[in-house]
């Protein structure tokens, strides 16, 4: 479909995946409304693209991935990337930023650069739709369930405290705050998952997210404890 208003991402996506697997392709495009819903009808089809090969029709490119023995993309499957997309990237961070500060990229703070980033990408993630996120919040926090406003908090608490623990500032704020929040977590992910054994979504990547509430979850908010606990120790010791 390759219409002024719209070129299709799945028509690309079949194009290219048939020229590199070899096949000679032929690509066909819809220029016009017109022309969509006339080949919808007379295929007997409710979307394009359609891929032929030879004689046989194979189908969208969902049709096309399985036809050529290719995994299919889940949108409902249960993930962990999106958690390990942001950690790597935090400690990505966490390295650059203690190579600027300390001109040396395993500083004694790096650790400190990377959790405290991860804090702020996480809670980033909760900010872009904070209703959907608390929606999924509440379905095992025990702070929530019991005021429900905090549901809402949540996401801003989680990113002030990383940004403040980044910058190394208002550590009196940052570090109640991480070590509020981490508690909480932990006590309400551990009686969730180990003690009334439900089966959730995490809300840590956000409220659309696919992760599975578990040990993940519970370790981020036993690293936000010890966040906490050790900021000030740190500034009291140096």
């Amino acid at each position: 479909m390759k219409t002024p208003d719209h070129l299709c991402p799945f028509g690309m996506k079949t194009v290219d995946l048939l020229k590199r697997k070899g096949f000679e392709v032929k690509d066909n495009p819809l220029t016009s409304r017109e022309e969509i819903e006339a080949f919808k009808e007379r295929e007997n089809v409710d979307t394009t693209p359609q891929v032929y090969v030879g004689d046989e029709h194979v189908g969208g490119y969902e049709a096309l991935r399985e036809y050529l023995g290719m995994g299919v993309p889940d949108a409902d499957a249960t993930t962990y990337r999106p958690v390990i997309a942001i950690f790597a990237t935090a400690l990505f961070i966490g390295l650059a930023i203690s190579w600027a500060a300390q001109g040396t990229l395993l500083s004694i703070r790096m650790p400190e650069y990377a959790i405290a980033t991860a804090m702020a990408l996480l809670g980033l993630q909760k900010l872009q739709d904070v209703e959907s996120f608390s929606n999924m919040f509440l379905n095992y926090d025990l702070l929530a369930q019991r005021y429900v406003p905090y549901s809402y908090v949540y996401p801003y608490a989680e990113t002030l405290a990383g940004v403040l623990m980044v910058a190394g500032a208002l550590i009196w704020i940052a570090a109640p705050l991480a070590l509020f929040v981490g508690t909480v977590g932990a006590v309400s992910v551990f009686k969730a998952v180990y003690i009334d054994k439900r089966e959730l979504k995490c809300a840590c990547v956000g409220g659309n997210s696919n992760v599975p509430l578990g040990f993940v979850s519970l370790t981020e908010n036993l690293i936000m404890i010890a966040m906490g606990l050790w900021m000030p120790l740190r500034m009291l010791l140096s």
